[in-house]
């Protein structure tokens, strides 16, 4: 699990991008990075630990430029201790590319092999996030040589990962001198969402993680991001999206509704806070259906996403609802804790 953002404005991007991790930092608390497009210059800070202890004033200052895109990580493969396997990955050919990745790569053995004997690509970590970027930028590669890239191409290079890429995986990267790219896997496992907003000198785009970096950088949020879909803007500011996967099917990861987003989101059209509301009471008819003679004492949840769930049990069992055990509000999220 980890947190994705990018962001395509008028004006810096640097403290939105910062804003946006810090309402993500929940899906990940091992490493944070952002990068930023000036022209066609990147520019990219990113070390282990959280937001608020990654980025100081004299890092946020070299963060120029009106996109850029941001990553938190919550590493579930690769190694967890190491800084160079922080997000983004960036690779210099085809024209340079900035890629952070929420998910996991089923195949990722196969396709480093691909890499190496193949496309003629080095992998320098061991992290599927890297693999993943070396297999897009192979792929802009086989679309053509020219010096610009036009949507069609890139869709057709998103539509040759989906093809070689197997697992969970939302993407967001940056092409220099070209634009913003972002993608959701074939089956939707992992959430994506685009929002929009008017300012003085035209339309700005954000995707996400989640709805709510979205509403919290004022954004409006336009829809999710389809299973097999891309979205891509353009240096001009265009907004372009394609179905480029042959096969789709929704199946999202149920963990996302029951642990890893904030209640506050809204999912494929899913209030993460109905959906707990709503496995309260399927549990309370559960325990009614096959375990009515239980002499139940109480309802106690296990804070704190387990919070909606449990009084909704206890009302529906017209039980009471006890706190029995209290979280420390002076540490990060305990499941997804480094180390």
């Amino acid at each position: 699990m980890c947190g994705i953002l990018g962001i395509v404005s008028h004006s810096p991007v640097n403290q939105m991008l910062y804003d946006g991790l810090l309402v993500l930092q929940h899906r990940g608390q091992d490493a944070a990075g952002i990068v930023t497009a000036e022209g066609n210059t990147f520019h990219m800070h990113k070390a282990n630990g959280l937001v608020r202890d990654v980025f100081r004033t004299r890092d946020m200052r070299n963060l120029l430029g009106n996109a850029g895109i941001g990553h938190v990580r919550y590493p579930t493969a690769g190694n967890a201790a190491s800084s160079a396997e922080a997000q983004p990955f960036y690779v210099n050919s085809p024209f340079g590319i900035v890629l952070g990745h929420n998910g996991n790569l089923t195949n990722v053995d196969q396709l480093k092999e691909d890499l190496f004997r193949l496309d003629l690509r080095h992998v320098n970590t061991s992290s599927d996030s890297e693999v993943l970027l070396n297999v897009l930028a192979h792929e802009l590669v086989e679309v053509g040589n020219s010096q610009r890239l036009s949507p069609e191409r890139i869709f057709k290079a998103v539509s040759g990962v989906h093809r070689r890429c197997k697992g969970a995986y939302a993407v967001v990267a940056m092409i220099a001198g070209h634009g913003l790219l972002a993608f959701r896997d074939p089956y939707g496992i992992r959430p994506l969402i685009v929002g929009s907003r008017q300012s003085a000198e035209g339309t700005e785009y954000m995707v996400a993680s989640e709805s709510v970096a979205i509403d919290a950088l004022d954004f409006k949020v336009m829809r999710d991001v389809a299973p097999g879909e891309a979205i891509y803007i353009d240096a001009a500011g265009q907004f372009h999206s394609l179905q480029c996967a042959d096969k789709t099917q929704y199946f999202p990861c149920i963990f996302e509704y029951v642990y890893l987003a904030r209640p506050d989101s809204v999912i494929d059209g899913v209030s993460v806070y109905e959906s707990r509301l709503r496995m309260g009471e399927s549990l309370a008819e559960k325990i009614r259906r096959d375990w009515a003679d239980l002499q139940i004492d109480v309802v106690i949840p296990i804070p704190d996403t387990s919070r909606p769930s449990a009084l909704q049990l206890a009302n529906q069992l017209g039980i009471a609802y006890r706190e029995g055990f209290i979280k420390n509000r002076y540490i990060g999220r305990t499941f997804i804790m480094p180390g």
